[in-house]
């Protein structure tokens, strides 16, 4: 029986994630490298560049078996595949799908400490739409959606308006 292929974080060497995914694309693996748009900080003009949304990860998808673990593992950069116990762990294909919509976004996007789960959310309306997280309240501040990566205890933040969201239960 062929299992079906999941998608597994690894952790890369520092500012390696873009060569880490050109090596696993290269390799023919279905790689993803989540990048989100920010205002670069030169002397002389400002303008948006793509930067790591999650530094020090990139996502590859695979059916892992020995061969394929060794040859996504041997990939330059590549540090370690996120797992437990020694055995490699598979992300939840849901927050995978959410880190895709929110890829190459120019939305703030804000990396925040692991949060436990609160109200769970899906983005009805605009450019996310589809996406699911938790919902949060600034005071004072505007509403926010929270995608979590269980796997890498990690969570990012993006500014939205209430009335696009929709509570999952």
């Amino acid at each position: 029986m062929i299992k079906e292929p999941k998608w597994y974080a690894l952790h890369t060497r520092s500012h390696f994630e873009q060569k880490v995914y050109e090596g696993l694309t290269g390799k023919a693996f279905e790689a993803f490298y989540p990048r989100m748009q920010v205002m670069s900080r030169r002397k002389d003009r400002r303008k948006k560049i793509l930067v790591p949304m999650l530094p020090g990860y990139v996502f590859v998808r695979s059916r892992m078996d020995a061969d394929q673990y060794h040859r996504i593992i041997r990939t330059v950069g590549v540090v370690r595949m996120v797992g437990f116990k020694g055995q490699p762990a598979p992300a939840n294909e849901e927050e995978i799908a959410s880190l895709m919509i929110l890829d190459g976004t120019d939305r703030t996007v804000q990396n925040r400490a692991y949060m436990n789960k609160g109200d769970r959310v899906m983005i009805m309306e605009g450019p996310l739409k589809g996406l699911i997280g938790f919902y949060i309240r600034h005071k004072g501040k505007s509403d926010r959606v929270v995608v979590t990566v269980d796997l890498l205890k990690r969570s990012l933040e993006v500014e939205i308006d209430d009335w696009a969201l929709e509570k999952i239960t």
